[in-house]
């Protein structure tokens, strides 16, 4: 018997029409389709007319069900993986059944499509040649350490962020990278109340201790050696004219 195939199919992070057409093709042919949360994922199959069987598959209980899943797939059954939002494995579940299943020899096929950190970076206004990609950060232990450790990168820093942690995260920012650091802070990625704040680190601690944050959110820091490279290039003057603009000043 042939085995079947496990498809890692993104959803829209926002806006439900940013779906692929390859996309919902493959959530209709597929045998089973394994969601975050069936409830969520719901909305986006009831809206396209896709009726293929879901069941969960979630942090709390993918060690479990992962096995049974690549048995599944070997006895011939497609499968997709869909999370509540964005692509698969990218801060979601995703990572654990992907390797199972090549360590079974299951064809795996990612689809391209949307992720919250790539508009966040694209519309920061910030550097893009090269950027490092961190997730969400430890809540408590080690948090500290990477948040310094983000002061001291010198490419363009990416960071998921909780708004009832945003002031904090960006005031410990501050203090290890000083308050003139640029960065962005980017909520509710293609969603109605979608918006970009773009500043230094003290515009930005002001501006969102007098605006509480609300929805999911991208922090997006300028790297260290950015700002002296520009200021030794077009010499202190003209960079100062430079950071005015990229901060709307």
């Amino acid at each position: 018997m042939e085995s079947g195939k496990l498809y890692l199919v993104p959803t829209p992070v926002g806006n439900l029409e940013d779906i692929t057409l390859r996309a919902l093709r493959v959530l209709k042919d597929v045998d089973v389709i394994y969601a975050e949360d069936t409830r969520t994922s719901s909305v986006l199959l009831k809206k396209y007319g896709i009726s293929t069987h879901m069941e969960s598959y979630h942090k709390f209980n993918e060690h479990k069900k992962t096995e049974s899943i690549c048995s599944r797939i070997l006895e011939g059954a497609n499968a997709a993986l869909i999370t509540d939002a964005g692509s698969p494995g990218i801060s979601d579940p995703g990572f654990l059944i992907t390797r199972a299943c090549i360590q079974s020899g299951i064809q795996v096929e990612a689809l391209p499509g949307a992720t919250a950190f790539v508009p966040a970076l694209t519309e920061s206004g910030l550097p893009t040649d090269r950027f490092i990609f961190e997730g969400f950060l430890p809540q408590k232990k080690g948090r500290q350490t990477r948040i310094r450790q983000l002061a001291e990168n010198n490419a363009t820093s990416i960071v998921y962020e909780s708004p009832y942690r945003l002031l904090k995260l960006l005031e410990a920012l501050r203090q290890y990278a000083g308050g003139s650091r640029n960065a962005a802070v980017c909520r509710e990625i293609s969603k109605i109340h979608n918006e970009c704040k773009r500043g230094t680190l003290d515009e930005l601690i002001a501006w969102f201790g007098a605006n509480e944050p609300k929805g999911e959110i991208v922090v997006i820091i300028e790297g260290k050696e950015n700002g002296k490279d520009e200021e030794e290039e077009f010499g202190r003057d003209e960079y100062v004219k430079k950071q005015g603009k990229k901060t709307g000043k």
